[in-house]
């Protein structure tokens, strides 16, 4: 088995990927603009986030987004539209990157050992189809180590100029290869889906 590796990430087009969902979602480090992708509802983003999270057979996130997913998913597992999601999110495996050794207590949880990075190349012998979703910080390490077949990148047309991002200043430098042409929805949503592609070069332009 070698399963795929799947990066999905809300960004705006600054790269800030923290709290798209809600304004009490994260407001670490004093951001005020949780909720900001609420506002602006897509098709084309709602038809292709369920049709991942219908193949997925294991998530994998960082401590900040477990603590924030196992507390709301449990608690919207029953009917249509987010039923659906928190029924899966129930049923799958959950591993997750944290240092601390705070309970997990979302039934199917399991702590990643090791490198991290590694731990989650290595889930490619038991699972078909990994997604890593939000977890900003930790998905730097799994870009720097390319430990992950797709970056999905739900670019939505908002400057914020705040808050965590998905290449901040001091990353280490990356190549991507764009593996699908881009698509667009109706409301200005851009979804980008890159693969890695090793360390850029440089040259002389016209040369």
């Amino acid at each position: 088995m070698s399963g795929r590796i799947t990066i999905d990430l809300f960004v705006t087009l600054d790269g800030v990927a923290q709290a798209p969902g809600g304004p009490d979602e994260d407001p670490s480090g004093g951001f005020s603009w949780g909720g900001w992708q609420a506002p602006i509802e897509d098709e084309l983003v709602g038809r292709e986030v369920m049709a991942g999270i219908e193949s997925m057979d294991a998530l994998v996130l960082g401590r900040r987004t477990y603590d924030i997913f196992s507390d709301y998913w449990p608690r919207h597992a029953e009917g249509a539209g987010e039923g659906v999601i928190g029924r899966k999110f129930d049923a799958i495996p959950k591993y997750v990157a944290t240092r601390g050794d705070a309970a997990l207590d979302w039934q199917g949880s399991s702590r990643l050992k090791g490198d991290a990075a590694a731990a989650v190349s290595a889930l490619r012998e038991t699972h078909d189809d990994i997604h890593v979703i939000g977890s900003v910080d930790f998905v730097h390490s799994l870009i720097a180590a390319e430990a992950y077949d797709e970056l999905v990148l739900w670019t939505y047309p908002i400057v914020l100029g705040q808050g965590r991002r998905v290449f901040p200043e001091g990353m280490d430098a990356r190549r991507l290869r764009l593996l699908k042409p881009a698509v667009t929805g109706t409301t200005g949503v851009v979804v980008l889906r890159y693969g890695p592609d090793g360390v850029p070069t440089t040259g002389t332009m016209g040369d």
